[in-house]
C-alpha cells in the first residue's frame, strides 16, 4: 500500500480513483501499489480532470505511486448555453363583424327594422302658435 496525497486548484474537489475510492481535495488515500490507476477530480462548475498514476520499484523500498502528490489545476467550465427561444407563434387576429350596411329602400322590400320601436307618447302642447289658419 502507498498512501497518495490529492490536491486541487480551487480545493474541494472530488478525487475518485478507478478502483472507487473517493476523497475531498486536499486529502490522501492509502492505494495498493500492485497496478496503475487514474484518478479523477471533479467539481461542479469545474470541468473534470484526469490523471494516471503508476507504481514504482524502487530498490531496497516498497513499491509507491508516482506522481505523489498528484496535484491538478481545474478549469472552469462554460455557463451552459440557453436554448434558443421560439418566436412567439403571432396571435391570430379576429375580424370584427362590419356593421351591416343600410340598403336602399325599394319597393319590393320594406325598410329593415334596426332597433324595437319606441313607445309613442302622447303629443305635448306646442310652445308655438300653430300655423294652420283657423276656421
Amino acid at each position: 500500500m502507498d498512501t497518495v496525497r490529492f490536491e486541487s486548484d480551487p480545493p474541494g474537489a472530488e478525487a475518485k480513483t478507478s478502483t472507487g475510492q473517493t476523497c475531498r481535495t486536499p486529502c490522501a488515500l492509502a492505494l495498493p501499489v500492485d497496478a496503475p490507476m487514474t484518478v479523477t477530480f471533479t467539481l461542479s462548475g469545474y470541468q473534470p480532470e484526469s490523471e494516471n498514476i503508476e507504481p514504482i520499484a524502487i530498490t531496497g523500498s516498497p513499491n509507491q505511486f508516482r506522481p505523489n502528490p498528484v496535484v491538478v489545476e481545474l478549469t472552469r467550465a462554460a455557463p451552459p448555453t440557453k436554448p434558443a427561444k421560439k418566436p412567439a407563434a403571432p396571435k391570430k387576429k379576429v375580424a370584427k363583424p362590419l356593421p351591416a350596411s343600410p340598403k336602399p329602400a325599394t319597393a319590393e322590400s320594406p325598410p329593415p327594422v334596426t332597433a324595437a320601436p319606441q313607445q309613442q307618447q302622447a303629443p305635448s302642447p306646442s310652445p308655438w302658435p300653430s300655423t294652420q289658419p283657423q276656421r
